[in-house]
């Protein structure tokens, strides 16, 4: 059971980071966008907790013709060279995640059936 709480908390986790690389992606081109970031680590009952932070470096600048000449506005700070990457692992380590529980499951399966 301890191994399926334990993956259960890394689907969660990796969950929020998809949530995470989702909301940056869509948001890649809205004028001052911050990026979000999903921290994962260890908990002291053997699983992960999740935190995100806010990346607040500034995105570039543009110059954007207004009624009063040309001004500058901050783009998003999302790098899509960096999003679509930490996606793709994301994706796989959910996966594992899941094929830990349904194995696990698997194991309780067996053990019920060899008891009866």
């Amino acid at each position: 059971i301890d191994s399926i709480r334990s993956a259960l908390s890394g689907l969660l986790g990796f969950q929020k980071k998809m949530e995470a690389t989702a909301n940056n992606t869509a948001n890649v081109d809205t004028e001052g966008y911050k990026k979000v970031r999903v921290d994962l680590a260890d908990d002291a009952a053997g699983g992960v907790t999740a935190s995100s932070q806010t990346i607040e470096t500034p995105g570039p600048l543009v110059k954007e013709p207004t009624s009063n000449g040309f001004e500058s506005v901050e783009l998003s700070n999302v790098d899509l060279g960096e999003e679509i990457p930490n996606e793709l692992l994301t994706r796989r380590f959910y996966e594992a995640n899941l094929k830990s529980i349904q194995t696990a499951d698997e194991m309780l399966g067996s053990l019920i059936d060899i008891k009866r």
